[in-house]
C-alpha cells in the first residue's frame, strides 16, 4: 500500500509527463542542447535563452519515458530565472534525490524524484535533462549522454 506522499509524488510525476510545461522550441533560445539515454532511448533538446547569466526562458523537446519527461518538465518550470550557479545546484539536489533518496526542505515538486533510486535504471531518465540544461548554460555544443562514468 501506497502512503499519501508517495501517491502524491506518483501524481505529480504523472501530470508532467502527460501535460509537459513548456514542450515547445522555444525561438529565440541562444544555448540549445541534446540529451540521449540509448539504453532507455529518451532523447530531448532543451532549448534555453540565458542573458547576462540569467536563464530568462527555457522550454524543450523531444521523447522518452514518462519519467525523463516529467523531469525535463520540472526543470523548465524551476530554472526560470535563475543563474548558472542556481542551476548547477538544483542539479546537484536532483542528482542526490536520485541516487540516494535523500530530499532537503527546498527540493518543492523536485522531491517527487526521491523514488527514484529504488529503481537504478530510472535514475539516468531522471538525470538526462539535468545534464542537457548544464550543457546548454555553459554553451556545450556536443550532445549529452547518460553513458558516462559520472552520471
Amino acid at each position: 500500500m501506497f502512503d499519501d506522499l508517495t501517491e502524491l509524488y506518483q501524481q505529480v510525476i504523472l501530470d508532467h509527463s502527460k501535460s509537459p510545461r513548456n514542450f515547445h522550441k522555444l525561438e529565440n533560445a541562444n544555448r540549445p542542447a541534446q540529451g540521449h539515454n540509448p539504453l532507455c532511448g529518451d532523447h530531448y533538446t532543451l532549448y534555453a535563452r540565458v542573458e547576462d547569466g540569467l536563464i530568462k526562458d527555457i522550454s524543450f523537446q523531444g521523447a522518452g519515458c514518462a519519467i525523463s519527461k516529467a523531469s525535463a518538465s520540472i526543470l523548465t518550470d524551476t530554472l526560470k530565472g535563475k543563474t548558472k550557479a542556481e542551476a548547477k545546484a538544483l542539479f546537484d539536489v536532483v542528482h542526490d534525490l536520485v541516487t540516494t533518496g535523500r530530499s532537503d526542505s527546498g527540493a518543492g515538486k523536485l522531491a517527487a524524484f526521491a523514488g527514484v533510486h529504488k529503481f537504478p535504471a530510472r535514475v539516468k531518465c531522471a538525470i538526462l535533462p539535468w545534464h542537457a540544461v548544464l550543457a546548454a548554460v555553459e554553451g556545450k555544443q556536443e550532445p549529452v549522454t547518460t553513458e558516462r562514468e559520472d552520471t
